[in-house]
């Protein structure tokens, strides 16, 4: 990426778009970060008339259906933005030769292997926002050709509708006691070393699929205890099992993602998770 480039945020008001605006802002860097108010990327005569008249060299797509309980009856919104929306995104980018870079999630997984899932593996989602996004990942594939498929898991940032830790630490003000499922296992990820690393890889000219996560891996409940005992709240938290908790979609038990080969292109690893939420919550003035 250089100065004398032009770089499109879609989805930017979103935790991981508005890392991005933060980051570019700090590097100087020539972009245009647009909200979710301002381009429906459903709309495909919209998204290409934007695209032509700005000729981005790169397009970062941040946007994202990603209400995984909605998304069972809603399926129809999370397909329009996670695939076809995506598809879109993949065609334009391909007509004028700028590079894509899409986000994806471990939930296309099923979480049945019980081991960390590699870029080898086949896609076995199970539930309506998984299968939305590995059809997303499917377009990406078939109509572009310089782009950037990266998986991520559990993202967290400032997003306090989105970020599973400022939901957990507005939970904790208001009670003494709280469940948190213990039986999904997964690598929470911190959006600003998101950012960095795909800046690094993007960097490299090295396209294609790749797992991106902070180093680590937890329970949601473990996840929970850690964050709490930091802020040293005085209630209690109880593990549960995921079956005990009502919810319309299926979640994968272990969807730990293998960052191979990452490290070898970037040529570090991103944080232990344990690090990365000391930092959000030092940066958030949160302890």
């Amino acid at each position: 990426m250089k100065n004398n480039q032009k770089i499109l945020i879609v989805g930017a008001d979103g935790q991981l778009g508005q890392s991005f605006v933060n980051e570019f802002e700090k590097q100087g860097l020539n972009f245009l970060a647009l909200k979710s108010m301002d381009l429906d990327i459903t709309d495909f005569h919209k998204v290409k008339e934007l695209i032509i008249n700005y000729n981005p060299n790169y397009i970062i797509n941040c946007a994202a259906y990603n209400n995984v309980d909605k998304a069972e009856e809603e399926w129809k919104k999370a397909y329009m933005v996670n695939a076809w929306a995506v598809k879109n995104l993949a065609i334009l980018s391909e007509n004028i030769d700028s590079t894509l870079v899409h986000y994806s999630t471990d939930y296309v997984f099923s979480g049945e292997k019980n081991k960390p899932y590699d870029i080898g593996d086949e896609p076995d989602p199970i539930s309506a926002y998984g299968k939305s996004k590995a059809l997303g990942e499917s377009f990406v594939r078939d109509f572009a050709k310089r782009y950037y498929l990266i998986r991520l898991s559990a993202v967290f940032g400032s997003n306090p509708n989105a970020s599973f830790p400022l939901k957990l630490l507005s939970w904790a003000k208001d009670k003494d006691a709280l469940e948190i499922v213990d039986d999904q296992i997964f690598s929470p990820t911190f959006v600003d070393d998101v950012v960095i690393a795909t800046i690094d890889l993007i960097k490299t000219g090295q396209f294609g699929l790749y797992h991106m996560t902070n180093q680590g891996h937890c329970s949601r409940y473990e996840f929970a205890k850690y964050i709490l005992n930091k802020i040293n709240w005085e209630g209690r938290c109880f593990p549960v099992a995921s079956s005990e908790i009502k919810s319309l979609a299926n979640r994968p038990k272990f969807s730990v993602l293998d960052n191979f080969p990452l490290k070898n292109i970037i040529g570090y690893d991103l944080p232990n998770w344990k690090g990365s939420i000391d930092r959000f919550l030092i940066n958030n003035k949160i302890i």
